[in-house]
């Protein structure tokens, strides 16, 4: 997949959150196939909107089918491109070579759901690297064991400018964008899900964290990284750092019961960090796309370096809550 979340602020002062992904999955002699999510997050409204999009077929890796430049090419109609569904439809497209990214992506008002279902929206964002890519688990290979094994890298922090539209209106925004990009042959890890944290700070510290459960519970799993400026990353064994729940939420769609709030401690970095979600619903029920229910959201960040309050963003994913 590849992956971006993001935190905005637009010209009238309004701060918003933002998903983008699109997934890639290819199973023997079966045709490649392609899911996509584009979400965002009213921070300021405290609504949250979210769309989908899946398509099978070669044709959207425009990289290889287009000749595009070095670097991905990636544009999803979400039908077949030669149905008449696919007139005047605009792809969702994500382009990039060295972290200097596009994203472009518009869902219709038939497309989305969430507390703001019905309304229109889309994003148009340029992106610059700030940092060079981080490389998880000390090498940028992770091994899931019996599972298989992936190639993981981010790139923690990406400056943002550019557009949203919301039901009609349109805005100049800018902000910091994070970007996951991580492929290999691999089935699932553990099968109970995971919780996933992206956070910057503001003395340019970056975090990862990854805790992957089991079916029953456990977590065969769990690794971090940390990046300091200049681009200085150290690996985080599972005993270098705690999560803990703090507050729950229910979903009313789907009665999915999640954390929704935590404290993150890193005793070797002095570090103290709680998080609480912006909007409490932030669920993708992506059932139709790639078969899940999942939680991803922005953050508000109240942290302490050795003591000192020290201010950040923050994105979590959470999966393996929802009903399958």
């Amino acid at each position: 997949w590849w992956y971006y979340t993001g935190h905005l602020v637009d010209d009238s002062g309004g701060r918003w959150g933002f998903e983008f992904v699109v997934f890639r999955a290819e199973r023997g002699g079966f045709p490649v196939s392609w899911a996509s999510h584009l979400a965002l997050t009213d921070e300021t409204g405290n609504r949250f909107r979210y769309a989908q999009r899946a398509e099978i077929g070669p044709q959207v890796d425009r990289a290889t089918t287009g000749g595009a430049a070095p670097g991905f090419a990636l544009a999803i109609l979400g039908v077949d491109p030669s149905a008449t569904a696919a007139r005047g439809r605009s792809a969702w497209s994500m382009t990039g070579s060295g972290g200097n990214d596009r994203l472009q992506a518009g869902a219709t008002a038939d497309e989305v759901a969430g507390s703001g279902a019905g309304t229109p929206f889309a994003i148009d964002l340029r992106l610059a690297p700030l940092e060079p890519p981080a490389l998880h688990d000390r090498d940028g290979w992770v091994d899931f064991g019996s599972a298989g094994g992936s190639y993981y890298y981010s790139r923690t922090a990406q400056a943002a400018t550019g557009r949203l539209e919301v039901g009609g209106r349109s805005m100049q925004v800018s902000g910091r964008a994070w970007f996951d990009h991580q492929w290999g042959d691999f089935i699932a890890v553990g099968g109970g899900g995971w919780d996933w944290f992206a956070i910057n700070l503001e003395d340019g510290a970056d975090i990862t964290l990854s805790l992957v459960r089991n079916r029953d519970g456990g977590y065969p799993l769990v690794y971090g990284t940390l990046v300091k400026p200049p681009g200085r990353t150290q690996h985080l064994e599972r005993d270098a750092f705690r999560v803990e729940a703090t507050a729950r939420w229910r979903s009313p769609t789907t009665g999915t019961d999640y954390p929704a709030g935590w404290r993150i401690l890193i005793p070797g970095e002095r570090l103290v960090i709680d998080l609480s979600p912006t909007v409490a619903e932030q669920e993708l029920d992506t059932r139709a796309t790639t078969g899940v229910v999942y939680w991803e959201g922005s953050q508000r960040v109240t942290a302490t370096l050795d003591g000192r309050p020290i201010a950040g963003a923050a994105y979590v994913e959470l999966t393996g809550y929802g009903p399958p």
